[in-house]
């Protein structure tokens, strides 16, 4: 992402795989906080 999101906090639901895995990754290295809610661990 080109937008800066330090400060900002996100919510990535089924965040242990696939795209929600790969959402959560780009968002925490644009600079927000993330919260991954999953059924598995991963």
């Amino acid at each position: 992402m080109s937008q800066s999101l330090k400060g900002r906090s996100v919510v990535v639901t089924g965040g242990s795989k696939g795209i929600g895995k790969g959402i959560s990754r780009v968002f925490a290295l644009s600079g927000a906080k993330v919260a991954i809610i999953a059924r598995h661990l991963d």
